[in-house]
């Protein structure tokens, strides 16, 4: 949670009216290097659920807001996991910052099979250079969820959303682009 992407935007998107939660998952917690089984890491996603549902309930100055939750690579890939085991209800929506729907190098799709379970609303965040999410698979795959699911395409970017110097642009221009792209995203639902 204190990379300097994900500090980045979630400064920004603190600066565009949104409140962000961040946590880690108890492997990086613990200074691990091999993630959660993914039963641990949906419990996790699921606990932090619960959290802001219920800091959204709580009278002060996050009452009443909207919850969305996201993550970047394998943090996204586990909260739509959590959400299609039905551990996400009362949640608004889910952002991915880079969907691994495969490791470099081993195209396929089944990564996102459960996503046709997610019952809310999705938005991808997807670099064009993304070895993790070649895009020949991913567009047909979000064309899939048909109106819940939104892909905004990050011209150059990698799987860490970084761009190359000749494209003009450097990181704090994606991560303006990116949070531009989520803050209004969330306000159309």
């Amino acid at each position: 949670m204190h990379h300097p992407f994900m500090e980045g935007v979630a400064i920004r998107l603190v600066r565009r009216g949104i409140a962000v939660l961040r946590y880690q998952f108890p492997y990086m917690e613990s200074g691990g290097r091999r993630p959660d089984r993914p039963n641990v890491a949906t419990a996790t996603v699921g606990a932090v659920k619960e959290r802001a549902i219920a800091l959204t309930d709580e009278a002060g100055p996050l009452a009443g807001l909207p919850v969305f939750m996201g993550g970047k690579s394998f943090g996204g890939r586990m909260t739509s996991q959590a959400a299609a085991e039905g551990r996400l209800s009362g949640i608004r929506g889910v952002v991915f910052l880079g969907f691994p729907l495969h490791p470099p190098g081993r195209p396929g799709t089944e990564r996102a099979a459960h996503l046709a379970d997610v019952p809310q609303p999705m938005l991808f965040l997807q670099g064009t250079r993304d070895v993790f999410a070649g895009l020949e698979l991913l567009l047909p795959v979000v064309r899939g969820l048909d109106e819940r699911a939104v892909l905004h395409l990050v011209d150059g970017a990698d799987h860490g959303f970084h761009v190359l110097k000749r494209s003009g642009r450097d990181d704090s221009d994606v991560l303006d682009e990116l949070s531009d792209e989520i803050a209004a995203w969330i306000g159309e639902r």
